[in-house]
Formats: structure tokens, C-alpha cells, sequence
């Protein structure tokens, strides 16, 4: 009897571990998720801002 008991706790524990690791990864790809969204908002930022800088050299270029 004490062996299929031991194989049914070490079933649940094993379980549980598994648990405990899927929220861990849920967890950190919901970090990277943020992560890519905030870095997909600098970079369009940045390239805004890069091509009103590209607009007033060219606008500058034209009144020479």
C-alpha cells in the first residue's frame, strides 16, 4: 500500500512543480511582451523624430 500512495504524492508534487513553472513562464513572457511593446514605441518615436529632422535639413538645404 505505501507504494502506490508514495507514486500519487510524487504525481502531485510533480504536478504542482509543472504548475509553478507554466505561471513562472506566463509570467515572464507577459514581461517580454511589455518589454517588445515599449521598445516598438521608441523605435517609432525615434523615427518620427527622425524624419522631422530629415524634413527641416532638407528644408534648410532649399534655402541656400
Amino acid at each position: 500500500m505505501f507504494w502506490p500512495m508514495f507514486a500519487v504524492a510524487v504525481g502531485f508534487l510533480g504536478l504542482a512543480v509543472l504548475g509553478v513553472l507554466a505561471v513562472r513562464v506566463f509570467l515572464e513572457a507577459r514581461r517580454l511582451g511589455q518589454q517588445v511593446a515599449d521598445s516598438a514605441r521608441r523605435i517609432s518615436r525615434a523615427a518620427e523624430d527622425l524624419e522631422r529632422a530629415a524634413v527641416s535639413a532638407a528644408r534648410a538645404v532649399d534655402t541656400l
